[in-house]
């Protein structure tokens, strides 16, 4: 009876939970929010912790080091950074139109869900910068002196010597050696920093969900402020940022789906916001879950 009467009050509690109380911390996180961690890392001197996401930045000129440890970090919305074990990332700019960091030694790796034109995203490697072109996942190693464009496009600038990577091509980096890209197979490249990538995208997908049925109230409308919601959400159920279109769809690279409350709102699978659903009726490698959204393109 007892266990009842706390399982009502939690019910009712997620039923009438004020979206403000979301609302108060989303749209709040800019490039350079820390938003997950694991193992071993600091910025500077200072240790960064599991109470660092969320609430840290990495500021203009500091740098990021890992140890036995990786570390995620939002870029502008839809665009996340990963750093790999034993790796050093700095912060070069910021800002939400001028994003640029620099790859001092290791891997990191760019999830491109959505790229806006006004966005400018460059990553300093081994004397290159490389440009996003287009929403992908590109692979940043450093230490092979190696840019690896699994899906999208990226331009990479040595001196004044520039070539376009496209999807499925790499290209070696360096001043001395010739700047042109070739084929490689993606599989040799799917290790544990990559699987690692997918499943941060996967969790964080789920994330979109739950916030997403947050903003519907009882209609397909936004039930929080009166923006086009386009952006960054904090999602405390599962400690970390998620990015919620504007509207529609938005599959990442890994084919895990981001979705506006709307898309939601028509699933055939939505009950209701709070309403628990299954991981799968929503997701699956590539889109293709058993309960593929009304609405959007499946991957």
């Amino acid at each position: 009876m007892k266990f009842r009467k706390w399982a009502f009050m939690a019910i009712l509690f997620l039923a009438i939970c004020p979206v403000s109380a979301w609302s108060d911390i989303q749209h709040t996180a800019r490039p350079g929010s820390i938003n997950y961690f694991e193992g071993q890392a600091s910025i500077g001197a200072v240790p960064v912790t599991t109470a660092s996401v969320g609430t840290v930045e990495l500021e203009k000129g500091q740098v990021l080091t890992t140890q036995a440890g990786k570390v995620e970090i939002l870029l502008t919305p839809g665009i996340f950074l990963r750093i790999a074990d034993n790796s050093a990332v700095k912060m070069i700019s910021p800002d939400l139109t001028n994003t640029e960091v620099e790859l001092e030694n290791g891997r990191a790796i760019i999830e491109a869900i959505d790229l806006r034109k006004e966005n400018l995203i460059r990553l300093d490697q081994n004397g290159a910068t490389s440009t996003i072109l287009k929403k992908g996942l590109y692979d940043f190693d450093a230490d092979h002196s190696q840019v690896r464009v699994f899906d999208g496009e990226v331009q990479v600038q040595v001196g004044i010597h520039t070539l376009t990577v496209k999807g499925g091509h790499m290209a070696a980096l360096g001043t001395d050696v010739p700047l042109k890209s070739q084929g490689f197979s993606s599989r040799v490249y799917q290790d544990e920093f990559y699987r690692f990538s997918s499943l941060r995208s996967g969790y964080l997908s789920e994330a979109s969900i739950d916030v997403a049925r947050t903003y519907i109230g009882t209609g397909p409308g936004w039930y929080g402020p009166g923006w086009v919601g386009w952006g960054w959400y904090w999602n405390p159920w599962f400690s970390a940022y998620t990015f919620l279109p504007g509207d529609g769809i938005f599959f990442s690279p890994f084919g895990w789906g981001f979705y506006a409350p709307v898309a939601v709102y028509y699933s055939p699978y939505f009950f209701g916001p709070h309403m628990p659903h299954a991981f799968g009726e929503f997701h699956g490698p590539y889109g293709h879950g058993y309960g593929e959204p009304r609405m959007g393109v499946k991957r």
